[in-house]
């Protein structure tokens, strides 16, 4: 089966998951459910498409197939931010960490850690990516530090509020923070337009990559920034998701087993709808959110990351 064969298949796949969990059980209460379904869907779509394509270039720069943008520490300065509100202000704010507020703050400040760890960090230029990484996660880890220390200390009724940050929810997004989404992520999709065609030379390393004459650094910087940005989109709209990247990104691999980014991004994309949309369907149809997504989907992705170290082991 052809590469374009294939990506008709997933396609095909995502559009049946969709109608399935749109129209399914609808009912006499469509004028009610159908919105909020459609709320829920665009909210996957966007969660989805942020993070595959910046998982699939982060692991480009890389060069590095476990890696996944959450080592940079974003996921961890988000649940500090949250935690950090609660902790201050109390549970009078409760109203502020669901509004466009908090939104703008969150995405605002992880944006802006990412822009500072990057100016910092490659202001010189012998500074290669995997430094950049260590630090990420010197940083993660202290962000979860600093995070678990605040949590002890506050009121466990407004621990419970911080609880509901760690996990990802499709349940309660609200119209406006979808717009918002949908236009940054439209724009930085246009931008990143700009350096999709980079992706394939930079698979091969950063000295073939200059001597077939890409200006690396400046190539590299430019989709670090947008990584960052859609990371720090689809987090503050839904929440953390640690292991989908990693997932989706590896199952396009062996899927396409093709170097060619063109369809290994469309491929991880749609993947990535499939298992959120498939997800969400077991969540309400079966568990009837006795639990969450983010946690069916850390589990199976926490399984299969211990697979591909066993597997890497070995061919070592």
């Amino acid at each position: 089966m052809g590469y374009k064969a294939k990506t008709s298949v997933l396609a095909m796949i995502a559009i049946i998951v969709s109608a399935i969990f749109l129209f399914i059980h609808l009912g006499h209460n469509w004028d009610y459910a159908l919105p909020k379904r459609s709320m829920k869907l665009l909210a996957i779509l966007l969660t989805g498409t942020s993070i595959a394509l910046s998982t699939i270039v982060f692991q480009t720069i890389t060069n590095n197939r476990i890696l996944t943008p959450s080592i940079l520490g974003l996921d961890s300065l988000y649940m500090f931010i949250q935690t950090f509100v609660i902790f201050i202000f109390g549970s009078a704010t409760i109203s502020i960490t669901n509004s466009n507020i908090n939104f703008g703050i969150s995405v605002g400040l992880m944006i802006l850690f990412s822009g500072v760890l990057y100016r910092v960090l490659f202001k010189r230029e012998e500074q290669n990516i995997y430094f950049l990484l260590l630090i990420g996660l010197i940083f993660g880890t202290l962000f979860q530090s600093l995070s678990s220390f605040m949590q002890v200390l506050i009121d466990p009724n407004e621990f419970q509020i911080v609880q509901d940050k760690m996990f990802a929810s499709f349940n309660n997004i609200k119209t406006d923070l979808l717009v918002i989404a949908s236009i940054s992520i439209i724009f930085v999709l246009i931008y990143f337009a700009r350096f999709a065609k980079y992706l394939d030379v930079l698979s091969l390393g950063r000295d073939q990559a200059i001597n077939l004459g890409v200006d690396y650094d400046y190539v590299v910087k430019r989709l670090l920034i947008i990584v960052s940005i859609l990371i720090s989109i689809s987090t503050a709209l839904v929440g953390p998701i640690t292991f989908l990247g990693l997932l989706v990104a590896n199952v396009a691999y062996e899927f396409f087993k093709t170097y060619q980014h063109k369809y290994l991004i469309f491929g991880s994309i749609l993947i990535s709808i499939v298992a959120l949309v498939g997800g969400q369907l077991i969540v309400e149809r079966v568990f009837t959110f006795s639990t969450t997504l983010s946690v069916i989907i850390n589990f199976i992705g926490g399984i299969y990351f211990i697979y591909l170290l066993l597997r890497e082991n070995k061919s070592w």
